[in-house]
């Protein structure tokens, strides 16, 4: 029997939210695989249009933390960072990755900084540098396009997009250091957003329906399930497939059900189908 695989996933953790840790941790899990959480913070709920939250700020715990997987001989196949809350965080995490990533250990990045043409309120082009040589010690990279442009130190510009605009895009990205990388937010037309996959000089495009509002946590479900697609032996255009189809799908029941998508997507009811996929 193949020994089971690890992903460390540094990541905050939210009460309610269904985002970060708390969607982390179930869907990794589902496709078979150890999560080890490091939480970087402990909320109330998350931050987006919710007012009142509690936080825990935990970067004083991180080298503790490492210290004592290192002391045990702990070993990753997989290292998936999501938000991180400050630069000194950033800079932990790529200490994290160079103290426990092998040549076999895959390191998926999720920039979490900025959306909709804007930084998130915490954070500064300082921070966007930080992430940017995180960005390159990576395998795998997944921005949207609000945290792409952040990371190149270029002007956002608004849907719908060229063709030639995302490839461009892309190619600037690889630059930064990363083999693979997944850009969400994709969106040629008004009806359908998806994503661009770049992989030694190949490009793959997959959308679906957009639906009207915002869905919180789902960069992080998204994230989640495409590293667990990977690591369970998907090469990465195939891994996007399942992510997509499983984030939409998740969003698809919250759009019908009609609930406070502040409080998240119903990914949960999906988990099946997601195991399914990756032939579970």
């Amino acid at each position: 029997m193949k020994t089971q695989k690890r992903v460390a996933a540094i990541h905050d953790i939210s009460g309610i939210g269904k985002c970060s840790l708390t969607a982390a941790l179930p869907i990794i899990s589902a496709a078979g695989i150890e999560a080890a959480a490091l939480p970087t913070a402990v909320l109330s709920t998350h931050t987006g249009d919710i007012s009142g939250y509690t936080y825990r700020d935990l970067t004083g715990d991180l080298p503790a933390v490492a210290a004592h997987w290192k002391s045990l001989g702990i070993e990753f196949d997989g290292i998936y960072s999501g938000f991180l809350g400050s630069t000194r965080q950033v800079e932990m995490v790529c200490d994290f990755v160079d103290s426990f990533a092998s040549d076999e250990t895959v390191i998926l990045v999720d920039p979490a900084m900025a959306d909709g043409g804007r930084m998130y309120t915490t954070f500064d082009k300082g921070f966007a540098d930080e992430m940017a040589k995180l960005c390159g010690k990576a395998d795998i990279i997944v921005p949207n396009l609000t945290e792409a442009a952040f990371l190149l130190n270029e002007e956002y510009v608004e849907p719908p997009y060229s063709k030639e605009y995302i490839e461009g895009l892309l190619e600037r990205l690889a630059k930064l250091g990363p083999e693979k990388i997944v850009l969400t937010g994709v969106a040629f037309n008004d009806d359908e957003i998806g994503c661009a996959v770049f992989s030694d000089g190949t490009i793959h495009y997959r959308f679906s329906e957009k639906y009207d509002g915002i869905y919180y946590g789902t960069g992080d479900i998204f994230a989640s399930a495409l590293i667990g697609a990977y690591l369970g032996g998907k090469d990465i255009f195939e891994s996007s497939d399942i992510a997509l189809e499983f984030t939409c799908a998740a969003i698809r029941k919250t759009y019908i059900a009609g609930t406070d998508t502040r409080f998240g997507v119903n990914f949960e009811q999906g988990l099946g189908d997601y195991i399914k996929k990756l032939g579970g």
